[in-house]
Protein backbone atom coordinates (compact mmCIF):
# COMPACT_ATOMS: atom_id res chain seq x y z
CA UNK A 1 0.00 0.00 0.00
CA UNK A 2 3.21 2.35 0.67
CA UNK A 3 4.59 1.52 -2.31
CA UNK A 4 2.21 1.86 -4.29
CA UNK A 5 1.36 5.39 -2.78
CA UNK A 6 4.91 6.51 -2.82
CA UNK A 7 5.15 5.25 -6.91
CA UNK A 8 2.06 7.25 -7.66
CA UNK A 9 3.30 10.38 -5.75
CA UNK A 10 6.52 10.50 -6.69
CA UNK A 11 5.90 11.39 -10.62
CA UNK A 12 3.87 14.60 -9.46
CA UNK A 13 6.89 16.02 -7.49
CA UNK A 14 9.14 15.84 -9.66
CA UNK A 15 8.58 19.43 -11.18
CA UNK A 16 9.07 20.49 -7.59
CA UNK A 17 12.24 18.67 -7.46
CA UNK A 18 13.72 20.56 -10.27
CA UNK A 19 12.61 24.52 -8.84
CA UNK A 20 13.32 23.51 -5.60
CA UNK A 21 16.74 22.14 -6.46
CA UNK A 22 17.68 25.39 -8.10
CA UNK A 23 16.27 28.03 -5.29
CA UNK A 24 17.49 25.80 -2.50
CA UNK A 25 20.65 25.50 -3.85
CA UNK A 26 20.73 29.30 -3.94
CA UNK A 27 19.83 29.64 -0.80
CA UNK A 28 22.54 27.14 0.55
CA UNK A 29 25.35 29.06 -1.43
CA UNK A 30 23.56 32.45 -0.32
CA UNK A 31 24.11 31.56 3.51
CA UNK A 32 27.55 30.35 2.98
CA UNK A 33 28.39 33.61 1.37
CA UNK A 34 26.99 35.07 4.53
CA UNK A 35 29.06 33.05 6.92
CA UNK A 36 27.28 30.68 7.77
CA UNK A 37 27.74 26.76 8.66
CA UNK A 38 26.07 24.61 6.22
CA UNK A 39 24.21 23.39 9.52
CA UNK A 40 22.07 26.43 9.54
CA UNK A 41 20.76 26.33 5.93
CA UNK A 42 20.45 22.33 6.85
CA UNK A 43 18.47 22.78 10.01
CA UNK A 44 16.58 26.01 9.01
CA UNK A 45 15.23 24.35 5.87
CA UNK A 46 14.21 21.53 7.85
CA UNK A 47 12.36 23.08 10.55
CA UNK A 48 11.28 26.49 8.81
CA UNK A 49 10.34 25.30 5.50
CA UNK A 50 9.43 28.90 4.25
CA UNK A 51 11.87 29.46 0.86
CA UNK A 52 11.02 33.66 1.26
CA UNK A 53 11.24 33.37 5.09
CA UNK A 54 14.46 31.55 4.97
CA UNK A 55 15.55 34.06 2.20
CA UNK A 56 14.77 36.56 4.56
CA UNK A 57 16.29 34.98 7.69
CA UNK A 58 19.51 35.48 5.94
CA UNK A 59 19.12 39.10 6.97
CA UNK A 60 17.56 38.75 10.29
CA UNK A 61 20.33 36.74 11.10
CA UNK A 62 22.57 39.42 10.65
CA UNK A 63 21.05 42.17 12.06
CA UNK A 64 20.84 43.20 15.68
CA UNK A 65 17.82 40.70 17.94
CA UNK A 66 14.10 41.97 17.16
CA UNK A 67 12.09 39.04 18.16
CA UNK A 68 8.79 41.28 17.73
CA UNK A 69 9.88 42.60 14.21
CA UNK A 70 10.92 38.69 13.17
CA UNK A 71 7.71 37.36 14.14
CA UNK A 72 5.42 39.99 12.36
CA UNK A 73 7.86 39.44 9.61
CA UNK A 74 7.62 35.70 9.49
CA UNK A 75 3.72 36.09 10.18
CA UNK A 76 3.14 38.29 7.26
CA UNK A 77 5.58 36.70 4.80
CA UNK A 78 3.39 33.12 5.64
CA UNK A 79 -0.14 34.31 6.37
CA UNK A 80 -1.13 32.87 3.12
CA UNK A 81 -0.99 29.23 4.48
CA UNK A 82 -3.67 30.09 6.74
CA UNK A 83 -6.02 30.21 3.10
CA UNK A 84 -4.09 27.28 2.20
CA UNK A 85 -5.13 24.95 5.80
CA UNK A 86 -8.94 26.14 4.95
CA UNK A 87 -9.08 24.91 1.70
CA UNK A 88 -7.29 21.55 2.56
CA UNK A 89 -9.86 20.93 5.96
CA UNK A 90 -11.82 18.33 3.97
CA UNK A 91 -8.96 16.30 2.50
CA UNK A 92 -6.72 15.96 5.76
CA UNK A 93 -9.84 14.77 7.52
CA UNK A 94 -9.75 11.05 8.88
CA UNK A 95 -5.98 10.94 8.11
CA UNK A 96 -4.32 10.15 12.15
CA UNK A 97 -0.79 11.35 13.14
CA UNK A 98 -0.16 11.73 8.91
CA UNK A 99 -2.56 15.18 9.45
CA UNK A 100 0.36 16.52 11.46
CA UNK A 101 3.23 16.54 8.94
CA UNK A 102 0.91 17.46 6.27
CA UNK A 103 0.57 20.57 7.69
CA UNK A 104 4.24 21.32 8.71
CA UNK A 105 5.32 20.54 5.21
CA UNK A 106 2.11 22.31 3.00
CA UNK A 107 4.11 25.13 1.16
CA UNK A 108 2.68 26.16 -2.45
CA UNK A 109 4.34 23.73 -4.38
CA UNK A 110 2.90 20.90 -2.41
CA UNK A 111 -0.51 22.34 -1.90
CA UNK A 112 -0.44 22.80 -5.09
CA UNK A 113 -0.33 19.38 -5.83
CA UNK A 114 -2.39 17.83 -3.25
CA UNK A 115 -5.25 20.22 -3.84
CA UNK A 116 -5.38 19.33 -7.71
CA UNK A 117 -3.86 15.73 -8.39
CA UNK A 118 -6.07 12.77 -8.72
CA UNK A 119 -5.63 10.26 -7.00
CA UNK A 120 -5.61 6.81 -8.94
CA UNK A 121 -7.99 4.17 -8.12
CA UNK A 122 -6.88 1.13 -5.39
CA UNK A 123 -4.04 4.17 -4.19
CA UNK A 124 -4.52 5.15 -0.02
CA UNK A 125 -5.18 8.93 -0.29
CA UNK A 126 -3.83 9.48 3.39
CA UNK A 127 -0.33 8.16 1.90
CA UNK A 128 -0.21 10.31 -1.40
CA UNK A 129 -0.57 12.87 0.20
CA UNK A 130 2.10 12.29 2.75
CA UNK A 131 4.44 11.21 0.43
CA UNK A 132 4.01 14.47 -1.61
CA UNK A 133 4.23 16.29 1.42
CA UNK A 134 8.11 14.17 2.38
CA UNK A 135 8.90 14.21 -1.38
CA UNK A 136 8.62 18.52 -1.65
CA UNK A 137 10.28 18.62 1.41
CA UNK A 138 13.35 16.34 1.15
CA UNK A 139 14.04 18.26 -2.11
CA UNK A 140 14.08 21.47 -0.28
CA UNK A 141 16.10 20.51 2.68
CA UNK A 142 18.93 18.55 0.58
CA UNK A 143 19.15 21.28 -1.80
CA UNK A 144 20.08 23.86 0.77
CA UNK A 145 22.54 21.36 2.69
CA UNK A 146 24.33 20.50 -0.55
CA UNK A 147 24.57 24.32 -1.41
CA UNK A 148 25.55 24.92 1.97
CA UNK A 149 28.95 22.59 1.61
CA UNK A 150 29.47 23.55 -1.79
CA UNK A 151 29.25 27.07 -1.54
CA UNK A 152 32.29 27.68 -1.50
CA UNK A 153 33.48 25.86 -3.97
CA UNK A 154 30.39 27.27 -6.72
CA UNK A 155 30.28 30.29 -8.52
CA UNK A 156 27.40 31.54 -10.37
CA UNK A 157 24.85 34.60 -11.29
CA UNK A 158 21.46 33.02 -9.96
CA UNK A 159 19.37 36.24 -11.10
CA UNK A 160 16.43 34.31 -12.89
CA UNK A 161 16.50 31.35 -11.22
CA UNK A 162 13.17 31.98 -9.26
CA UNK A 163 11.56 32.16 -12.49
CA UNK A 164 11.25 28.49 -12.89
CA UNK A 165 8.78 28.70 -9.89
CA UNK A 166 6.84 31.12 -11.23
CA UNK A 167 6.42 28.59 -15.06
CA UNK A 168 6.12 25.50 -12.64
CA UNK A 169 3.16 27.52 -11.44
CA UNK A 170 1.48 28.63 -14.87
CA UNK A 171 1.73 24.86 -15.80
CA UNK A 172 -0.26 23.79 -12.79
CA UNK A 173 -2.28 26.52 -13.12
CA UNK A 174 -3.24 25.63 -16.79
CA UNK A 175 -3.43 21.72 -16.16
CA UNK A 176 -6.10 23.09 -13.46
CA UNK A 177 -8.00 25.15 -15.85
CA UNK A 178 -8.17 21.94 -18.22
CA UNK A 179 -10.00 20.66 -15.91
CA UNK A 180 -12.65 22.61 -14.70
CA UNK A 181 -15.62 22.41 -16.85
CA UNK A 182 -17.13 25.83 -16.30
CA UNK A 183 -14.20 27.54 -15.74
CA UNK A 184 -15.67 30.21 -12.78
CA UNK A 185 -13.07 29.77 -10.05
CA UNK A 186 -9.91 30.62 -12.46
CA UNK A 187 -11.47 33.32 -13.85
CA UNK A 188 -12.32 34.62 -10.28
CA UNK A 189 -8.60 33.91 -9.17
CA UNK A 190 -7.43 35.77 -12.21
CA UNK A 191 -9.57 39.03 -11.80
CA UNK A 192 -8.61 39.70 -7.91
CA UNK A 193 -5.15 38.87 -8.43
CA UNK A 194 -4.98 41.64 -11.38
CA UNK A 195 -7.11 43.83 -9.57
CA UNK A 196 -5.23 43.61 -5.76
CA UNK A 197 -2.02 43.86 -8.15
CA UNK A 198 -2.98 47.00 -9.45
CA UNK A 199 -4.59 48.30 -6.13
CA UNK A 200 -1.56 46.96 -3.99
CA UNK A 201 1.43 46.82 -5.93
CA UNK A 202 3.26 43.48 -6.14
CA UNK A 203 4.95 43.68 -3.29
CA UNK A 204 1.66 43.57 -0.98
CA UNK A 205 -0.93 42.34 -3.28
CA UNK A 206 -0.68 37.96 -2.06
CA UNK A 207 -2.85 38.58 1.18
CA UNK A 208 -5.55 40.73 0.03
CA UNK A 209 -5.04 38.64 -3.23
CA UNK A 210 -6.52 35.53 -0.70
CA UNK A 211 -9.23 37.15 1.20
CA UNK A 212 -10.88 38.76 -2.14
CA UNK A 213 -10.51 35.06 -3.81
CA UNK A 214 -12.02 33.68 -0.66
CA UNK A 215 -15.02 35.85 0.05
CA UNK A 216 -15.99 35.69 -4.20
CA UNK A 217 -16.39 32.26 -3.88
CA UNK A 218 -17.83 32.67 -0.45
CA UNK A 219 -20.18 34.44 -2.26
CA UNK A 220 -20.55 31.77 -5.84
CA UNK A 221 -20.73 29.22 -3.46
CA UNK A 222 -24.09 27.99 -4.60
CA UNK A 223 -23.80 28.85 -8.18
CA UNK A 224 -20.33 26.83 -7.97
CA UNK A 225 -21.90 24.30 -6.62
CA UNK A 226 -24.47 24.26 -9.52
CA UNK A 227 -22.52 24.08 -12.02
CA UNK A 228 -20.41 21.12 -10.97
CA UNK A 229 -23.24 19.15 -10.21
CA UNK A 230 -24.74 19.63 -14.06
Amino acid sequence: MKLKAFRAAFPHTLPIFAGFWFLSLAYGILMNTAGFSFVYPMLMSATIFGGSLEFITVSMLLSPFAPVQTFIVALLVQARHLFYGIAMLDKYKGLGWKKFFLIFGMCDETFSINYTAEIPEGVDRGWFLFFVTLLDWFYWVSGATVGGLAGSLIHFNTKGLSFVMTAMFTVIFLEQLQKERHGTTALVGLLCSVVCLVIFGPQSFMIPTMVSILAVLLGLRKKIEKEDAQ
